[in-house]
């Protein structure tokens, strides 16, 4: 935007020296005064915008704070995406660098005269619209910093992920023993003796991983190859990224090959990592169990939509673990997300963290009743019961009043009934195609 207001000022200075100026036709603009009142003009809106420009800022650097001390650092990245700030921001500043470009063009000299009035006209336009525009940013930033719309951004962007990793939906009724391909994984019995380790050449989060690529050198170079990580792992240096077989095969040059295929950073990504956007709203239900924000509420309001994810996720099919070329030939086994690994990245630091609030535990079971009645898979129901029952441990240790003690079994058993149900409902669907 400061690059457009730059050939913006000269291009509508040109014109006025090429058009406007010498044809006369100021009269029919906005402006149409002398050169004391355009210097006067252009010097007030380049003033009061850079003016502005640091207030907002200053605000920004405000709400960011607030942001990263209430919500949790993680979260500043998403403020800083938000494309409608960088415009306010663009707005001001590119109006400040019009203004100053065109204040230099004014000339009262005695031999020769200019006022660049289409150029001051465009220059009062954009202040007008540096005006509504601030106005806008300051009922932006009040309501950026509401829990509920934190949260639903989060929420949109862990829909967005659940989408592009887990693509593929689960038929009505359908069970994990009917999602898996009946296929031969044609592992060689030598493999355990016969492989090289890879190492990790540097340290950092796994923030993806290129999978085309890292099939392509498994399929040129005949290779099966193990991950000992998946996206969102900390790898340390030095540490065994893949194990290759056979291990003769593996030399410095494919070492770097396999290496380049693993993309590491300082922080998490949500680009193949479902788990942390899972996280970042359970850190939001942490910190609002804080005994410095105190803030249930909020708990509970990340509770309904982690539940909610989790139900999406229960009719997702999971990836298998062991990945094939074109001709069915095993080349790749990772270490896939499960939804199990999901659910305890969605729930464990809540409950750990709910301590003697009854209000919380309870949501967390009747949650779970709810992502209950979606999931369809054995494994699936399992993890949700394991979950269910550590709610119930802890929360009878913490709780003192006997009528908490009373709904918190309640819910309990409702949740343990509805994740025997669906075992009915998947028998009869079998029985009855």
């Amino acid at each position: 935007m400061s690059c457009v207001a730059f050939f913006l000022a000269f291009a509508t200075t040109a014109t006025d020296k090429l058009f406007i100026f010498r044809t006369g036709a100021q009269q029919w603009l906005i402006y149409s005064g002398g050169a004391d009142g355009a210097r006067t003009v252009l010097s007030v809106i380049a003033g009061s915008m850079i003016t502005v420009a640091g207030v907002v800022f200053s605000i920004t650097i405000v709400v960011l704070s607030l942001a990263s001390s209430q919500f949790g650092p993680r979260l500043i990245k998403n403020f800083m995406n938000v494309r409608a700030n960088k415009i306010v921001m663009g707005t001001f500043v590119s109006t400040f660098i019009y203004g100053i470009l065109v204040l230099r063009t004014v000339d009262s000299g005695p031999e020769e005269r200019f006022v660049p009035s289409l150029s001051i006209t465009i220059a009062i336009l954009m202040a007008l619209l540096s005006l509504g525009v601030l106005i806008y940013f300051i009922h932006s930033v009040s309501e950026s910093i509401r829990a509920e719309n934190i949260i639903a951004r989060v929420r949109d962007d862990l829909d967005r992920a659940v989408d592009r990793i887990f693509p593929q939906k689960l038929f009505q009724g359908e069970d994990s023993r009917h999602n898996l391909i009946k296929r031969d994984y044609h592992i060689p019995k030598e493999c355990d003796r016969e492989v090289c380790q890879v190492r990790s050449q540097s340290s950092g989060y796994l923030q993806a991983v290129d999978n085309e690529a890292l099939m392509q050198i498994a399929v040129e170079e005949n290779l099966l190859m193990h991950l000992g990580y998946r996206p969102g792992d900390f790898i340390t240096q030095n540490s065994v990224l893949v194990v290759v077989w056979p291990g003769n095969k593996v030399d410095d040059e494919l070492s770097g090959k396999i290496n380049a295929v693993f993309i590491l950073g300082p922080e998490r990504t949500l680009e193949q990592d479902v788990e942390f956007a899972i996280s970042q709203l359970a850190e939001i239900a942490v910190r609002a169990l804080s005994p410095g924000i105190n803030d249930p509420f909020t708990a509970i309001t990340c509770i309904d939509w982690l539940g909610a994810v989790l139900c999406r996720l229960a009719n997702r099919k999971m990836p298998s673990s062991h990945r094939y070329d074109g001709q069915n030939r095993l080349r790749v086994i990772c270490k896939p997300f499960t939804f199990e690994g999901m659910v305890e990245a969605a729930f464990n630091m809540i409950r750990q963290n709910s301590g003697a609030i009854p209000a919380v535990s309870i949501h967390l079971l009747e949650s779970i009743a709810t992502v209950a009645d979606q999931a369809h898979r054995k494994e699936d129901r399992k993890a949700l019961l394991r979950q269910a029952d550590m709610v119930i441990h802890g929360g009878k240790d913490r709780l003192s009043a006997d009528n908490d003690r009373k709904d918190l079994e309640e819910r309990y058993q409702k949740a343990v009934k509805a994740l025997n149900e669906p075992t009915a409902r998947i028998t009869a669907t079998a029985d009855n195609p």
